[in-house]
């Protein structure tokens, strides 16, 4: 007995699913740790067992926002019981991704490291550039 093989893009659709009903899902915790967040991103195994589902936070703490998410999981994951028509929900895991801030650091060295430039440029002497360079008046 040979056995179906799935749609190639099947866990893609799936994970995308997961991540815009999560999404939904947590506006209605009443938890005060978890503030404004996003859901960036969802990982689910090939077995559908478990899902890593990385968010950003807009406003709090992102680690106790982290603890609250993972302790509010099974009451997501049956929310998307609901929702799903899959044969397995995933088990939900919640990780803080720090891409945003990772992004706005690089941002602000590279900013930092322009205007540097600009001044070390601006303080050279006229007499010290090199000939091909214009002569201000």
């Amino acid at each position: 007995m040979r056995h179906k093989k799935s749609a190639p893009n099947r866990s893609h659709r799936v994970s995308d699913q997961i991540q815009r009903d999560v999404a939904e899902l947590i506006r209605d915790l009443k938890d005060p740790r978890i503030g404004m967040i996003t859901i960036n991103h969802v990982d689910v195994t090939p077995d559908y067992a478990h899902a890593k589902v990385f968010f950003s936070v807009l406003t709090g703490d992102s680690q106790a926002c982290e603890l609250a998410l993972n302790e509010a999981a099974g009451f997501v994951r049956n929310g998307l019981f609901k929702r799903l028509q899959i044969h397995t929900v995933p088990t939900l895991h919640f990780h803080f991704d720090r891409t945003t801030e990772r992004a706005a650091e690089l941002s602000a060295l590279i900013t930092k490291a322009v205007k540097d430039k600009a001044k070390d440029a601006d303080d050279v002497p006229a007499d010290t550039k090199s000939p091909g360079e214009a002569q201000p008046e």
